[in-house]
């Protein structure tokens, strides 16, 4: 058998729309014929069947067989079909984590959500852009500011019913949806609705949903700010009340992609909002008590953030294992033996812990960590206006002791 040749951009990615070929370039086309073989999904072969002259590899199950199916073709060439562009929530993201951009060329087709903001006279610049494609639904949940324009990719044709049910739930009925199907092929449809009033059925799986936002009455915002009210959490009275929340989340100093560790999470509220900062950010909730933890679950899911890892177990031992944290906030059961300790050995070199105290107990372990190791510790007193018989008067709350530290970076 002669030996095969070798290329230094040996994988091929090519965006298709729903015309199939006729959206096609020369060179897409000149490359889809030559390749000894095409790698696609099943709808995407179909779509550019005439041109393909080697062999066609549908997509198999579970697709990282595919991605290894890909890689074991290293130097020789090799097409992979993708739909419109490749790099846009596309394969062509995932096979950039295994192969430099170096070894590939790539001839992106307009995404669906170019597609859709062109039907929609939408700047792209100036919307939402989410994919729900096989993502929970309540990722939406933080978008939803009254006036905003999102376009989001959905799963199947359901979806945009379960988006406009989703709407209605959280106060946003009144918001304008349109659903936009098979974007660039011969069944395009664009259609629009009030999510209150959704009664499209038969929608292409292929589809994109615009929604323009408005609110009613009682809707559910998540504002931008740190420190929500608490009366949008549920809760048992375990919380973090929202200006101590505010000025630990300030402490804890979110960075881009950054893990946080929180300890003794009661209602979930500081890994909550840490998340909110940016979709990048990541959160582990350890909580001892089952009751709490399925709470913690539930506003996770209820303010946009169902990524929020929960860890039902006592510290230190449920700390076992867990991937390393930039940042690690105590708010529970950090009197306990070991915890501290943990804690602080777990911590990445450079990160912040930040530890609040209202028991004199973990007030004087702050203490002697403030002594032992220095950082920043203040105390926060905080008064609310609260009816005193027929008048009202300043009801102070709890004191709570902060400690705020970063670890040496040797």
């Amino acid at each position: 058998m002669p030996e095969m040749p070798s290329f230094q951009r040996w994988l091929i990615i090519i965006g298709i729309g729903e015309d199939g070929p006729a959206g096609l370039g020369d060179e897409a086309k000149r490359l889809i014929a030559a390749a000894p073989i095409v790698f696609g999904g099943a709808r995407h072969i179909e779509l550019v069947q005439a041109l393909i002259k080697g062999e066609a590899h549908h997509w198999l199950s579970p697709f990282e067989k595919s991605i290894d199916a890909v890689l074991a073709r290293r130097g020789m060439l090799t097409v992979v079909l993708a739909s419109g562009d490749p790099f846009f929530y596309g394969v062509g993201a995932t096979l950039s984590r295994h192969v430099a951009a170096s070894e590939m060329s790539v001839i992106p087709a307009p995404s669906s959500f170019s597609l859709a903001a062109s039907r929609l006279g939408w700047p792209l610049q100036d919307v939402t852009v989410l994919s729900l494609h096989g993502r929970p639904l309540d990722l939406i949940r933080p978008h939803l500011h009254p006036g905003r324009k999102i376009l989001a990719l959905t799963s199947d044709g359901q979806g945009p019913a379960d988006l406009a049910r989703l709407l209605q739930e959280t106060g946003f009925g009144q918001s304008t949806l349109t659903v936009l199907e098979a974007l660039g092929g011969a069944d395009e449809r664009v259609s629009t609705q009030a999510a209150t009033d959704f009664t499209l059925s038969g929608i292409n799986d292929l589809n994109v949903c615009g929604i323009e936002v408005k609110a009613g009455d009682g809707a559910r915002i998540l504002p931008f700010s740190a420190g929500l009210d608490d009366d949008l959490f549920e809760h048992d009275g375990q919380i973090t009340k929202r200006e101590i929340r505010a000025m630990t989340l300030s402490a804890l100093t979110p960075r881009h992609g950054e893990l946080l560790w929180d300890i003794g999470a009661g209602s979930g509220s500081i890994g909550i909002e840490w998340m909110l900062v940016h979709s990048s950010m990541r959160a582990i909730a350890i909580e001892s008590s089952s009751e709490r933890a399925a709470r913690i679950r539930r506003n996770a899911a209820s303010f946009g953030v169902p990524g929020l890892t929960i860890i039902e177990g006592h510290a230190p031992q449920a700390l076992a294992g867990l991937p390393a944290p930039g940042a690690i906030f105590i708010g529970g059961g950090g009197s306990d033996q070991g915890v501290m300790e943990a804690a602080i050995a777990a911590l990445k070199k450079g990160g912040r812990l930040v530890a609040n105290a209202v028991t004199t107990d973990m007030e004087a372990i702050l203490l002697a960590e403030y002594a032992r190791r220095g950082g920043s510790l203040i105390r926060i007193d905080i008064a609310r206006v609260a009816p005193i018989g027929a008048m009202t008067g300043w009801r102070p709350a709890m004191p709570v002791t902060q400690w705020s530290w970063v670890k040496p970076q040797k």
